[in-house]
């Protein structure tokens, strides 16, 4: 390797592999809410509340598989095999959401958070061995952050394909190229193998480490059973059968994790009961930020002024990028107020004589003359704005923290993980601003806040989530790198899940800003628990990197 290259070989290929999964990935979570409440091109005719559970349990399930996917990579598979053979299980799934059954729609989110689970701790764990070579641990941080943009580069271009075929051919289209986007990261990481087999290195049960038939006997038996009787208990303790499996689930794997914790060597100990502090407190983060699928795009969809600027129209019109609405009386879906479909006895929408939605909290002076149509912005390419921010902000983030690490100024990765959140706190402010300013839904609020909310979200975003990786990647003991990684999914997975318990929670709210509110009390207080234990997580990371 020539000793001018900055960063390892394996970077580009490990980049473009997460790109093109990111893409299916996303484009998904895109259109799912959308999918699962349409009654009128396709979809499944949910209601609100349904498909928020659904969405939220399923984006639960595809961060919880990781720490299965981690520990069979880390002791049996190896994390190469485990990429592939996830890649591949992924690009099925996302292929089967097209056929419009309800057994085969669930079969495929299965099987999306099965792939995923073997996909994405073991690239991400991958990526941080080829940074261990002494000519690269300086720039590991760097590293996961160019890894994060091609995250968002993916992110950023699913929606506007989404939008084009959701219009011209389907829902089914836009989940096919899902798949095939799978498929195409995962030839791209098998062609770039050459670079980093070295990097595949198993951890083999050491002294003192609970063997495989241990942990599926300890651990993932129990899961079944107690994940089961939180099913079929009578009532709901937390809302819905679903979340009430999915949180009992949980609590097999949180006692492994202690249990890993009181079983560790005095060198091990301070930086996995660190990891787990971290762990417990990004629950907060992800239940905001993975609202965007759910509460966000109800906010896109239906209080948002989504008409497209004159200058755009013509070109969004030729690619097929926009949504046509035309003032007039027809047969349409009926909706409440809350903008959730009326339906009938046996469930069915109920179909009334009136104008489209969208039309329903339109200003008197932004109403189209009768007969007349206006363009709108598709709703899921609000979900483009996130990573946008992201591959705008992030050369100039990396170029923030390289300028202050050659003064020997640059924060710790806790300390700018305690910031981010800080940051992200703030970007509830925002959809508080928006709710006041239209009149708590009355009319439709400029798209500017929902952008701004974005913006703020990704600057704390970036420093949290690719720190949290980098924090895993430098603080995990060596045997337990893939394990912890999975450790910091299953804590996005709980995060993930808990949006949704919150989304589902949206129609309870009659001022919206109170909603938003409750967001901020969330980011704000997991915020100050981290500053809380500021000074021993610092003194934790210095000693162990």
């Amino acid at each position: 390797m020539s000793s001018t290259r900055k960063h390892p070989a394996a970077l580009p290929f490990l980049f473009f592999s997460e790109m093109w999964e990111r893409f299916g990935f996303y484009l998904l979570l895109a259109i799912l809410q959308m999918y699962l409440t349409d009654a009128e091109t396709g979809g499944w005719a949910m209601d609100r509340k349904t498909a928020v559970d659904i969405f939220g349990t399923f984006i639960a399930f595809v961060y919880l598989t990781p720490f299965v996917g981690g520990l069979l990579a880390d002791r049996k598979i190896g994390y190469i095999q485990s990429i592939i053979w996830g890649g591949i299980l992924m690009g099925i799934g996302y292929c089967g959401l097209a056929v419009h059954n309800l057994t085969v729609f669930y079969a495929s989110l299965a099987l999306i958070c099965i792939g995923n689970g073997f996909f994405k701790p073991n690239i991400s764990t991958l990526l941080g061995n080829v940074y261990n070579d002494e000519r690269y641990k300086e720039l590991k941080d760097t590293g996961y952050n160019i890894f994060y943009m091609g995250i968002n580069l993916g992110a950023f271009t699913c929606t506007f394909i989404a939008a084009y075929l959701r219009n011209t051919i389907g829902w089914g289209a836009a989940f096919i190229a899902a798949g095939i986007g799978m498929f195409i990261g995962v030839i791209i990481f098998v062609i770039g193998l050459k670079h980093y087999r070295h990097a595949d290195v198993r951890k083999p049960e050491q002294p003192g480490d609970m063997s495989l038939n241990s942990i599926f006997a300890q651990v993932f038996i129990p899961v079944l059973v107690v994940g089961a009787i939180g099913w079929f208990i009578p009532g709901n303790i937390f809302g819905t059968d679903s979340t009430d499996a999915f949180i009992f689930a949980c609590l097999p794997i949180v006692y492994f994790f202690a249990n890993l914790l009181r079983k560790a060597g005095a060198t091990d100990k301070q930086p996995v009961k660190a990891l787990l502090a971290i762990f417990a407190v990004s629950i907060l983060f992800w239940a905001v930020f993975k609202q965007n699928g759910t509460a966000l795009t109800t906010w896109a969809q239906y209080y948002t002024d989504r008409e497209m600027p004159a200058a755009l129209v013509a070109p969004a019109k030729t690619l097929m990028l926009s949504e046509t609405v035309t003032n007039k009386q027809d047969s349409v879906v009926a909706y409440d107020h809350e903008f959730r479909v009326i339906k009938n006895e046996k469930g069915q929408p109920v179909k009334e004589l009136g104008k489209p939605v969208y039309l329903k909290n339109v200003a008197p002076e932004k109403m189209p003359p009768e007969g007349e149509s206006i363009n709108l912005i598709n709703t899921e390419q609000f979900q483009s704005v996130n990573p946008f921010f992201v591959i705008i902000l992030t050369p100039l983030v990396v170029a923030f923290f390289a300028f202050l690490r050659k003064r020997k100024k640059e924060p710790s990765t806790p300390t700018k993980i305690a910031w981010g959140l800080v940051i992200s706190s703030l970007s509830t402010f925002m959809m508080v601003g928006a709710v006041m300013a239209c009149g708590n839904g009355q009319e439709k609020a400029s798209f500017w806040w929902l952008f701004g909310c974005y913006g703020v979200i990704t600057a704390g975003e970036l420093l949290l989530s690719p720190m949290g990786l980098s924090l895993v990647s430098k603080l995990s003991p060596p045997r337990l790198t893939s394990l912890m990684m999975g450790g910091w999914f299953l804590a996005t997975s709980m995060g993930n899940k808990l949006s949704g318990v919150l989304a589902a929670t949206w129609d309870l709210y009659e001022n919206k800003a109170n909603y938003f509110l409750v967001n901020f009390v969330l980011l704000i207080f997991s915020a100050g628990i981290i500053f809380v234990m500021l000074r021993w997580l610092n003194r934790v990371f210095r000693a162990n990197t």
